[in-house]
């Protein structure tokens, strides 16, 4: 945390103060001085140390001076008791430097209704996230952290502090990953971020089913549920949809105090279930999951059934048209493949190549040649890494049919790529020995919106390079 808070209660006197800080940071300036030893100290409570008489001399810039006042005693002229009763801290503040950073502030303190209190209560913010707002007013220095940016996010903007408000949103972006994708397109909601909604949404539709089973899903509101499970693009199937809703049921009938039932789950859901497009599950995805999951009800369950099977379909509450999802695109390197006898060979060596983007997007598998001799299966190891770190692999098969057609193999998940970085994806396959290969590779592809950079991989051993070889395309969504 920035600073130390103290009970609201606690004593504020100067001198009673055992913390320190900001001599270390003086010590070339008064080196300069002829080497004159420190001048004595005097702590405050609030974590700054105040040199004693003559202290503004051995801090010859403005934003040292202001920076020291930073939650200190020293000539304070107001106190805020901060967070909710029970758990609140004072703080110490200076009108002016306050008033100087915020149109609030200013309002509260030199407005036509001026705050005459000397204490001003805030119960509606978290004490450090205060503590990181006002070093920011005092000394143009933003120390964010995971747990508090949110809450720091949300003084920024009652207190109409756009810069701090965007560097909270630009952290969270840069943090924002499918486990808390959820959450953070609830919060971004709330405080009218469209940049981070946006962001919000190309992971969720992405990574659609590691967000859909991470823990923050459960902790959203119903409105944003809704709103999630209404998405046109989300890139799962139905099933898991449908787990991930009757998981959110649960969590909000424990924070509601109630009985977990499938009355309280149905009542708590409200009409959000029937936002679920049940009937485009496959009957088998259906019967072993939502038919048994008793939050239908018996009629609900019979008449899913019948327009699975019936050539008279019952009228369904039920959307039936399936998602569109995301469509995949493809970055095709190579401009044209051969084949010959004995010039390309799988024995279980490694074909690898290196690539970069220039804009965040998700790889979701490769395109492989297969055999050069007709049809053949292959066993086949992918693999993504970023600094030598593997990001994801699968163990998987296909099937090809001889031609010298491109042939799909997925990642279990999309994962997320981030710009002007190299990563390695890797191809090991073990089958008919003999197959396709990829020529007059390029070393930059524009494939939509994003610009691919290739360079060669150690890591490859079977000859694959920027020119030749396999992994001809990369599979991705942006």
């Amino acid at each position: 945390m920035a600073a130390e808070l103290y009970p609201a209660s606690a004593n504020t006197n100067i001198a009673n103060s055992n913390n320190t800080a900001a001599v270390t940071a003086k010590k070339n300036a008064l080196h300069i001085q002829h080497n004159a030893p420190p001048p004595p100290q005097l702590q405050n409570l609030n974590n700054n140390n105040i040199e004693s008489t003559n202290w503004q001399s051995f801090h010859p810039t403005l934003r040292e001076r202001n920076a020291l006042m930073f939650n200190n005693e020293l000539m304070a002229d107001v106190h805020f008791i901060v967070g909710p009763a029970g758990a609140s801290k004072k703080v110490p503040a200076h009108k002016y430097i306050l008033a100087v950073g915020s149109s609030v502030f200013y309002a509260m303190f030199y407005g036509d209704l001026a705050e005459v209190k000397s204490e001003i209560h805030i119960p509606d913010v978290e004490p450090a996230a205060f503590l990181i707002l006002l070093k920011y007013l005092y000394s143009d220095e933003i120390d964010l952290e995971a747990d508090t940016v949110l809450a720091t996010l949300y003084a920024a903007k009652k207190y109409i502090v756009p810069a701090l408000a965007k560097a909270c949103v630009n952290f969270l972006e840069t943090s924002l990953e499918a486990k808390n994708a959820c959450v953070l397109l609830s919060q971004s909601r709330l405080f009218e971020e469209p940049d981070l909604t946006l962001r919000c949404w190309e992971v969720i539709d992405a990574q659609a089913e590691l967000a859909l089973k991470s823990e923050g899903f459960c902790e959203i509101d119903l409105q944003t549920l809704e709103i999630i499970v209404t998405r046109e693009t989300l890139n799962t199937k139905e099933d898991v949809v449908f787990e991930a809703v009757v998981n959110w049921a649960e969590a909000e009938c424990k924070r509601q105090g109630l009985p977990v039932t499938p009355t309280n789950k149905r009542n708590v859901l409200g009409k959000a279930l029937y936002l679920v497009r049940i009937p485009t599950m496959t009957l088998e995805e259906f019967a072993n999951g939502a038919a048994q999951s008793d939050i239908l009800t018996l009629e609900e369950t019979r008449s899913i059934f019948l327009w699975y099977t019936a050539a008279n379909k019952p009228q369904l509450e039920f959307p039936l048209v399936k998602r569109k999802g995301l469509a995949p695109q493809r970055c095709h390197r190579f401009q044209s493949s051969a084949y010959r006898s004995n010039q390309w060979r799988y024995r279980g060596r490694c074909d690898s190549i290196q690539f970069a983007v220039d804009k965040r997007i998700f790889i979701a598998g490769l395109g492989l040649y297969g055999s050069s001799c007709g049809k053949a299966e292959y066993s086949v190891k992918i693999e993504l890494k970023r600094q030598g770190v593997v990001l994801a692999q699968n163990l998987t098969k296909f099937v090809s049919d001889g031609s010298s057609n491109t042939f799909s193999v997925w990642f279990e998940h999309p994962v997320q790529v981030e710009q002007d970085t190299f990563y390695t994806v890797s191809a090991i396959l073990d089958g008919n020995e003999l197959s396709y290969f990829g020529q007059e590779g390029m070393t930059e592809v524009q494939c939509g919106k994003v610009t691919f950079q290739f360079q060669c991989s150690s890591d490859s051993t079977n000859g694959t390079g920027v020119q030749g070889g396999q992994i001809p395309e990369l599979i991705f969504y942006a």
